[in-house]
């Protein structure tokens, strides 16, 4: 019988380092075969975790966030969007409104499109812009956008293909904020000094080729192609397949059928053995999830009994993957920074995680005051919660009655813990300090030169400092 460790089994041996400080340690890595991220963190596809916001926030620092799959195609398909729109060097497809819309019309499209301004358009010819300082003090709101709109004659405009530079000056130069880019007089993108801001304010952010954040969304195994078809029509950059026992006929199927109907990396998962790492591979995987039953909200190894320690179903997954070049990302168990570098160290590329980031200002939810303290509310993907909730979701209405469903997760309320941007700094500058500890200048070089050796719980009460409680 074999033994299976997980990370606090065990502790890096320093090595000798060539970094003159721990800020030089170089953290880009691979999230699949084709994409690369900046820090190797993804938020995972939870309902209680990642939409719009955390996706945006997440990429903005280098990572990646996966839209859950938890509600209708449509709403899954409208927070890619949301990620999507949010920046970009040029937004192509603007949004528009006709110049005999009323001003109320504009102004909830505004709203609803989460934009501060509507490219005016008649046929296929731009006639104007509307932006909220044409509405900003007036009372009749039935008033035509025509009306109080800047007209074509007072708008500056620049052709499609400009340079972001050339681009800048003419924004500099005319003191305006918005550029419409326009090609045989129709509108064809738009360029806005906030979204340049957004550029040079976050540097190492995980983007597209068009300057947009990357995303990812996930789909499970009923309406797979349907629900990918939808995505990657609203230029979603990765599916991943989601299935908490992603080694299954059902599972290979599916992802077969994506990779003969769309051409777009697709990360599988979740598994925890080589055989699984080979079956899915040659059916087409372009990155392995791992972990079964490892996260504080997933009760699989305690309902049925199964699973793999996560440290040694990382190194059983890596030694297939790696001979194929596929990058896998560690997903569940993580309680602390270090815990990131043992993953890493053991040859996952990134950490894909629910409970690191629950908790704070970006995921979904309210903040709850219980005891003089604040939380969040933290539901497992197959708990009787998130079941329920994607019952209502499905059915459109409340249901009141208790469900007869087989669960394998439960809910927690978090501490709130602010703004997420705070906790990916942290468990950046503790993957960065151990790259460091293990004598490498980078993921591959700490995978490279990693030696672990295996402790005793006496070894563990001794690596935790004095009052330390476990999770925090």
């Amino acid at each position: 019988m074999r033994l299976g460790l997980t990370y606090s089994d065990v502790l890096l041996v320093p090595k000798r380092t060539p970094l003159h400080s721990r800020s030089e340690a170089d953290v880009k890595t691979q999230w699949t075969k084709n994409i690369s991220l900046n820090i190797p963190l993804v938020s995972s596809n939870m309902a209680t975790v990642t939409e719009h916001k955390m996706a945006i926030a997440i990429a903005r620092e280098g990572g990646l966030g996966v839209i859950h799959q938890f509600g209708s195609i449509e709403e899954q398909v409208d927070e890619v969007k949301k990620v999507k729109r949010s920046t970009s060097f040029v937004i192509d497809e603007p949004i528009t409104i006709t110049p005999h819309n009323t001003i109320e019309e504009a102004v909830t499209t505004m709203k609803t499109k989460g934009v501060t301004s509507l490219l005016v358009e008649e046929g296929d010819s731009i006639v104007g812009i509307f932006t909220s300082r044409d509405y900003l003090f007036e009372t009749d709101l039935n008033k035509t956008v025509k009306e109080v709109m800047t007209s074509k004659d007072k708008l500056i405009t620049a052709p499609y293909g400009i340079s972001l530079d050339e681009a800048k000056n003419i924004l500099h130069k005319h003191r305006i904020e918005k550029l419409p880019l326009v090609e045989n007089q129709k509108i064809k993108g738009l360029i806005t000094t906030k979204d340049i801001k957004k550029a040079e304010y976050w540097p190492l952010a995980c983007r597209d080729d068009k300057g947009r954040l990357r995303v990812a969304g996930a789909v499970g195994v009923k309406d797979t192609l349907e629900r990918a078809r939808a995505l990657i029509g609203a230029e979603v950059d990765c599916l991943v397949l989601d299935v908490a026992h992603a080694h299954s006929d059902l599972v290979i199927q599916r992802l077969k059928e994506l990779k003969s109907h769309f051409l777009i990396d697709v990360m599988v998962g979740n598994i925890a053995t080589a055989e699984a790492a080979k079956d899915l591979i040659e059916a087409g995987a372009d990155g392995l999830k791992v972990g079964i039953g490892p996260s504080p909200v997933c009760t699989t190894r305690i309902i049925a009994g199964s699973g793999v320690p996560q440290l040694t179903a990382i190194l059983d997954v890596v030694r297939v993957a790696k001979s194929y070049g596929i990058p896998v990302t560690a997903d569940g168990g993580v309680k602390y920074p270090g815990d990131a570098v043992k993953a890493l160290a053991a040859g996952a590329s990134t950490i894909y995680s629910g409970s690191l980031f629950a908790g704070t200002d970006e995921t979904p939810g309210m903040i709850l005051f219980k005891d003089g303290k604040r939380y969040k509310k933290y539901h497992g993907s197959a708990s009787y919660e998130s079941s329920h909730i994607r019952t209502e979701s499905q059915l459109g209405e409340a249901v009141k009655q208790r469900l007869d469903v087989f669960v394998e997760g439960v809910s927690n309320l978090v501490d709130y813990k602010g703004p997420v941007e705070d906790t990916i700094k942290g468990l950046v500058r503790g993957i960065r300090s151990g790259i460091s500890y293990a004598g490498g200048r980078n993921i591959k070089e700490m995978q490279e030169k990693a030696e672990f050796i295996q402790i005793t719980s006496a070894g563990w009460e001794e690596s935790k400092s004095r009052g330390m409680k476990v999770g925090e």
